[in-house]
Parts: C-alpha cells; sequence; structure tokens
C-alpha cells in the first residue's frame, strides 16, 4: 500500500519512513517545513510539504496514498492546533481521499488524563479528543498508546494491552515505529485501541492479540 507519515521528520516518524522506505509499500513523508524535505528523500521517501493546522494543504497531500500513519506531534507548542484539531483534519482529509487505513501514535494516559503527569495532562486532553474522532470516523483504525519513549536501540520485543503498568514502563522510539508499521496490515489491530511498553514478545506476535493483557 502506499502511505503518507505525518510528522515524518520527527524522531519516531523518521524511523517510520525508513521502515516503509525499506519494505514493500510506498511512503510519502509529510512535513510542515520545506527545507526538511531533504532529509525525507536521504529515507529514500517521496517528500511533500504540508500543513496540519492548514486543511487546505492536506488533500494534495493524502491524495493516491492508501493509508496514512499519524506519527505527528507539537512538542507541546500547539497541542490542540496540532495533536487534536490537525489529527482531526487528516482523518478527514484521508477520507475524502479514500485512504482508509489510519493508524494513530498516541500515549499512554491518553484515556485518563488525570492520571498522567501534571506537565502533560493538556496533551493528553488533545490526543484523547483525536483518538475518540478517529475512533468515531470511518477510517480502519489502530491507536497505538506507548509509555515513555526513548532513544535506547530498539529491541524489537514488546508487551502491549488495555491497561498496562503505567508509569512503570518505558520503550524506544525504534520499537514503536515499528510498532506502527507492523500494525498496517494487520486485521487483528483493526478497530483497536493498545498500550505498548517494551517486553518479551516478538512485535508481530504480540499484535496478534494486541489488548490481552494476560
Amino acid at each position: 500500500m502506499d502511505v503518507l507519515v505525518a510528522g515524518a521528520h520527527g524522531k519516531v516518524g523518521q524511523h517510520v519512513t525508513e521502515l516503509l522506505a525499506g519494505s514493500e509499500h510506498g511512503v510519502r513523508g509529510m512535513v510542515h517545513d520545506p527545507k526538511y524535505a531533504a532529509d525525507i528523500e536521504a529515507l529514500d521517501a517521496e517528500p511533500v510539504v504540508a500543513d496540519l493546522t492548514d486543511p487546505v494543504s492536506l488533500p494534495d497531500a493524502v491524495g493516491g496514498c492508501d493509508a496514512v500513519v499519524f506519527a505527528a506531534g507539537s512538542s507541546g507548542a500547539d497541542v490542540w492546533g496540532v495533536d487534536c484539531e490537525g489529527a482531526k483534519h487528516l482523518v478527514d482529509a484521508a477520507g475524502d481521499a479514500g485512504a482508509d487505513r489510519f493508524v494513530m501514535l498516541s500515549a499512554m494516559n491518553a484515556d485518563a488524563p488525570e492520571e498522567g503527569p501534571e506537565e502533560l495532562r493538556e496533551y493528553l486532553r488533545a490526543k484523547a479528543e483525536a483518538d475518540a474522532y478517529l475512533r468515531e470516523s470511518d477510517r480502519t483504525d489502530t491507536i497505538v498508546r506507548p509509555g515513555a519513549l526513548t532513544d535506547d536501540p530498539g529491541t524489537g520485543r514488546v508487551r502491549t494491552g488495555r491497561d498496562l503498568d503505567r508509569g512503570e514502563g518505558t520503550i524506544p522510539r525504534e520499537d514503536v515505529a515499528e510498532t506502527l508499521v507492523t500494525a498496517l496490515p494487520m486485521a487483528s489491530t483493526h478497530g483497536v485501541t493498545f498500550e505498548v511498553l517494551s517486553g518479551d514478545d516478538p512485535i508481530e506476535r504480540a499484535l496478534d492479540d494486541p489488548v490481552d493483557d494476560a
């Protein structure tokens, strides 16, 4: 399938873009600033410039794609404009363009923002609203909620579930990216929201039943 990666220049997004570029999928890396286009080309992906806060720019970005991986983030600068409304804009644009598959990078505690760290609660509220909007759309959705992210090398092994040990575990960004990419073709992840942390199971095996907490 042809995949648009939103936030392709971010830390997780670059890993996602590189993984897709090395797979059988076609990949288009969406960035908001033209200065990042060369970096996307260096990952062997097609760069496209569009802004999540400008819905008019999105149809051309997603047109012709079959799927979207949303790995964008505001880094706290504009959580409602990017992480919430921007995600909604892209869900709508994907629907209009016929891109049915939509994999969303969310965050642990997005279902319970008041239980998250105080400095992240506004971000988690924004993510919760975006997640709900995607679930209520007619996209074939998967929502992935990792715990605290690290820059450690990926291990390719995770644990997934509906309610993991919040505040206790971490996961490398490389493994989050691999989880997003692995989920794309897996029917077992369709319509599913799950949490993910480092663990013992190979990623594909963990995604065979991603909400089994046993």
